[in-house]
């Protein structure tokens, strides 16, 4: 699979420029300790943030070409691991951990309050990206009705949050239709994305839009899941559950593909750009 495939990789970028990070999540009564790397830009002076929540394959190679990226541009990174701590390797196929969807959330929640107790993080220009599975979690950290969820059960954000997400391919699209982001989303997805299919997170866009939102999407004609990862080839993974299967199982195209990667990489530069240091966060000052 993709993260055995790359675990020297990821080894070896993770190594070059970030530390290994502790921190317990946010789940009440019994949090989980987390683990992630930090990636430090080397500006000086208090710098603009990112979360980066991965896929359901774990982290990889390129969640960490992301995080150096990020801090190429200035901005610190923070890369959150859900699996090693709860004992897994991925999070794809039918024998994989079911987990609570309250979960990753409050390790989201918990690496917000990490980077917090950094003083040379800028708590007031803080964003959040997740892929695939982790995209619907970027998505929910903005999202009213999910934390009106949280708090109901005890899991705050702390002031002022997440200024803005970005969902790459994200799951759960058709579960926030009704709902509404309360901060800048956009997303991007690929147009023959048969793993998690672009219809629901267009619908889900559009419906948010017309409430109100300030929600984007960009879909990518042609382009399938994992279109971002560079050392992905076009492929059929056929054990991964997919829910536009017959019950739930199994199969789905990945692949990347360097146009719609080199465009989100832009979209995505110049979206963090604008809501965590230019007009967009000005605004808010």
């Amino acid at each position: 699979m993709l993260r055995a495939a790359v675990a020297v990789a990821v080894a070896m970028l993770a190594g070059c420029a970030a530390h290994p990070v502790h921190f317990p999540n946010a789940t009440p009564g019994a949090p989980r300790g987390i683990t992630g790397w930090l990636w430090r830009p080397a500006a000086t002076g208090a710098a603009p943030a990112v979360v980066l929540l991965h896929g359901c394959h774990g982290v990889s190679a390129s969640t960490h070409r992301w995080a150096a990226w990020f801090r190429e541009r200035g901005y610190a990174a923070l890369v959150v691991d859900s699996w090693t701590p709860r004992g897994m390797t991925e999070g794809c196929s039918p024998a994989s951990a079911d987990l609570a969807n309250t979960e990753r959330l409050d390790d989201a929640v918990g690496a917000l309050r990490f980077l917090h107790s950094r003083d040379w993080v800028d708590r007031e220009r803080i964003g959040v990206i997740g892929w695939s599975n982790g995209g619907v979690f970027a998505m929910a950290l903005v999202n009213g009705p999910s934390h009106e969820r949280a708090r109901a059960r005890g899991v705050t954000l702390p002031s002022p949050g997440f200024r803005a997400a970005v969902g790459v391919y994200p799951g759960g699209c058709f579960s926030l239709v009704r709902e509404q982001v309360v901060r800048p989303l956009l997303v991007l997805i690929g147009g023959a994305d048969d793993w998690t299919l672009p219809g629901p997170c267009v619908e889900m866009v559009e419906a948010m839009r017309g409430r109100g939102a300030d929600a984007r999407i960009v879909v990518y004609p042609g382009a399938v899941h994992y279109f971002d990862v560079e050392e992905q080839p076009r492929a059929y993974l056929p054990d991964v559950e997919n829910r536009n299967k017959p019950n739930g199982c199994c199969g789905a195209t990945v692949g990347y593909d360097a146009a719609a990667a080199r465009d989100a990489r832009r979209r995505i530069g110049e979206f963090f750009d604008y809501h965590l240091r230019g007009a967009g966060a000005g605004a808010r000052r």
